[in-house]
């Protein structure tokens, strides 16, 4: 029998050709960075402008992971509202952090801008759409929020959602014009080709298997025993960490976030689902969120098993919300199908950690990669050149691994399970 085999539907557009350089014995940079995602290459590309000599070593291919895979939705702000942030944090850190999230989408947009990117992208908007009473109570509060915050948001009511989304079953939303869409496995490959341009020098299919501190320096172990020595590392594998940095992985709980992509839809069909180019996110127990994708097709994702797919049944809840969703697509095939790992903290907000003077690791991005990484990366650069910890936005913490942390995945699966059930029955 043939393997399944997922296709992703990024893998049909632009693609860079990156001038890479194996690692070779007895290295020495100034910055390592472990992981060539967007957090990592926009690192790398910030500290090589800066002079800093730099070396990116991933694991596997450049955008082989989530920050090429993901839904290449930008979008401002975190999990939690403005007031929350100044109530939890004061109104020093409050309002660094509401300041900081509420321009990640221009740290996106103004790079491919200024670096003149080859990357598709759009800036029409995010939506976030409710489906509940409930739901639809705490959108006009955050939409509240940012209006008074001076962002040109709008309320939508049920009419006005339906016109843009296309979709059915929405009792309103709110539109927040800071946000927008990209095609991430170019956006990573061209942030790789600019940051190695820039003097960064970037190893694939290279797995760090240790990291030491050794007098002054740190060394890097690879898996064939090979060494890397560094002055500073940054440790940016998000849902991927493993084993390398002592109790990591246990901060975190990575989830497959799935994604379809339909066949391209006829003009007839694209008249009335996004047609003002829109990306969605609703508000359903597993967030379903869609977009406009190349060549005019539909791409729609969301949470699923935390189990490696076997077979085209494993996206059969986001096939189900599509129909839901789209009752006009409901013979519409199927023709992408794909999926990468998400990083959750169990507070949903992003962790900064140092270990040891030198060692910075970031991550839990909750599913807002794109802009938060690209926001954050030159803010960890400034970090290691200056030590000023008040350069970067969140609080640097100590790694404190969830109790139970395998107990609590097994709990994850579980619900996610029940409620991709209740979502499937609940119309």
């Amino acid at each position: 029998m043939t393997a399944f085999i997922p296709a992703s539907a990024w893998v049909e557009g632009p693609s860079t050709a990156l001038a890479t350089t194996p690692l070779s014995a007895g290295e020495t940079c100034d910055l390592a960075i472990v992981g060539g995602g967007i957090l990592g290459l926009r690192a790398a590309l910030d500290a090589a402008r800066r002079g800093l000599a730099v070396r990116v070593v991933d694991a596997e291919l450049v955008g082989d992971k989530a920050s090429g895979l993901n839904g290449g939705q930008v979008i401002a702000g975190f999990k939690y509202d403005p007031d929350w942030l100044i109530g939890h944090f004061g109104e020093k850190r409050g309002e660094a952090l509401i300041q900081f999230g509420s321009t990640m989408p221009d740290a996106v947009y103004d790079l491919i801008d200024r670096e003149l990117l080859k990357v598709p992208h759009e800036r029409n908007g995010w939506i976030q759409a409710a489906h509940s009473e409930v739901a639809m109570h705490a959108v006009e509060q955050r939409a509240k929020q940012w209006i008074a915050r001076g962002v040109p948001a709008k309320l939508l009511n049920a009419e006005e959602i339906a016109r843009l989304t296309g979709a059915r079953g929405y009792l309103g939303g709110w539109l927040d014009p800071r946000g927008g869409a990209i095609q991430p496995l170019a956006y990573t490959r061209e942030l790789a080709r600019t940051a190695s341009e820039a003097g960064a020098r970037i190893a694939e299919n290279t797995r760090i298997a240790r990291i030491a501190k050794e007098n002054a320096d740190w060394t890097l172990h690879t898996v064939d025993g090979r060494a890397l020595r560094a002055k500073f590392v940054l440790v940016a594998t998000n849902a991927y960490a493993d084993g390398l940095v002592p109790g990591l992985a246990r901060t975190l709980l990575p989830l497959h976030s799935f994604q379809i992509a339909t066949v391209p839809l006829p003009s007839s069909a694209l008249a009335s689902i996004l047609p003002e180019g829109q990306v969605v996110s609703d508000s359903r127990r597993i967030v379903t969120y869609y977009r406009r994708g190349p060549g005019g097709r539909l791409l729609l994702g969301g949470r699923g098993s935390t189990a490696e797919p076997t077979s085209a049944r494993g996206w059969a809840h986001l096939e189900h919300a599509l129909k839901r969703l789209f009752p006009v697509l409901k013979d519409v095939a199927i023709e992408k199908r794909w999926y990468g790992k998400v990083a959750l903290t169990l507070d949903h907000l992003p962790h900064v950690h140092e270990p040891q003077p030198g060692l910075v690791i970031a991550a839990g991005c909750q599913g807002r990669g794109v802009g938060l990484m690209t926001a954050l990366a030159p803010r960890l650069v400034d970090y290691f050149v200056s030590r000023d910890p008040e350069i970067i936005p969140f609080p640097i913490t100590p790694i404190r691994p969830i109790p139970f942390h395998a107990f609590r995945n097994v709990g994850i699966s579980a619900a996610i399970a029940w409620y991709t059930l209740a979502d499937m029955l609940e119309q």
